[in-house]
């Protein structure tokens, strides 16, 4: 098909040069020969008269111009691809649409456990795919790599919607066995003691309670940081550590693990955890059908 005299194949093209920088790649994840693939960027090039991707070495460039261009193409082609694929109507019973959900592994144990039970039941021909957290949240939901984020509410994009999901307090975690478990945790034992913490991603970001604890001025002292919540009680269970976890994922924990748990010794704000989606998915009935089940599985697990 032809827009004022441009084959629109070719934004997809583009697209994907730019994801590449490969004609070779390119051709290869469009299953085009590599022919085709440089006959289409001649054309490209001559369409906006600018070389658009230039060879440097082993690998090709983008020109200032084809910067500029690709993010507004690729709002296109994800606002057309939105439009594809969300069906005239949503039958949860008999669908088999894969939703894509970023959350964290926090959240995957306390929430999306209980989501797919209940999805078992409901929808069994529905397909959950669950990604970690990381620099790109924001950028995957843009593109429409992601469907829903699931995030606290400080780390969401601002220009698309989102809906509250629930609160979660934070709580203390130890060993059974340690004595501060035993109900005699103050402040001071708190900050005294030695704590296992977590730092999230490749930039090992902060999480909601050492961001709060940064806010009062506090500090905790991390004898151990881990990657993930999940880790958390292998470093805890039979120490005297301790660590400040979400209380729905320690509830889910326990059957497993021999641990305690008691409130914060001093008062701390409640996480408000969110569900975002891209703006253009508003009016899709298959998310705001999840997202009510989302909604459903969060007020299981309280």
């Amino acid at each position: 098909m032809r827009f004022k005299e441009l084959d629109l194949n070719l934004l997809v093209v583009f697209a994907t040069l730019m994801e590449t920088r490969s004609v070779t790649r390119t051709g290869e994840r469009l299953s085009l020969t590599q022919p085709a693939a440089s006959a289409a960027l001649r054309r490209l090039r001559t369409y906006f008269g600018d070389p658009m991707l230039v060879q440097v070495g082993k690998r090709m460039h983008p020109t200032p111009f084809a910067e500029a261009l690709y993010p507004q193409i690729q709002r296109a082609l994800t606002q057309v691809t939105h439009a594809i694929a969300t069906p005239a109507g949503f039958d949860p019973a008999t669908s088999s649409r894969r939703f894509r959900i970023n959350a964290s592994d926090y959240v995957m144990v306390a929430v999306l456990v209980e989501l797919a039970a209940r999805l078992r039941a409901r929808a069994p021909g529905i397909q959950l795919e669950v990604q970690l957290p990381s620099e790109t949240n924001a950028e995957d939901l843009e593109n429409g790599r992601i469907d829903l984020l699931i995030a606290p509410e400080q780390l969401l994009a601002p220009w698309h919607p989102s809906d509250f999901l629930y609160e979660e307090e934070q709580a203390v975690v130890g060993w059974r066995g340690n004595p501060a478990m035993d109900g005699g945790l103050t402040e001071d034992l708190f900050f005294a003691a030695g704590h296992v913490g977590v730092a999230l991603g490749a930039q090992r970001a902060a999480t909601f309670a050492d961001t709060q604890l940064a806010r009062m001025g506090r500090q905790r002292r991390i004898e151990i940081e881990v990657a993930s919540f999940a880790s958390v009680p292998w470093f805890v269970q039979r120490t005297d550590r301790l660590a400040v976890l979400h209380k729905r994922l320690v509830r889910a924990m326990m059957p497993q693990f021999d641990l305690a748990f008691v409130p914060m010794p001093f008062p701390f704000p409640r996480l408000r955890e969110m569900v975002q989606f891209h703006e253009s998915r508003r009016d899709d009935g298959g998310l705001i059908w999840l997202r009510e089940e989302l909604r459903m599985a969060a007020l299981a697990t309280a």
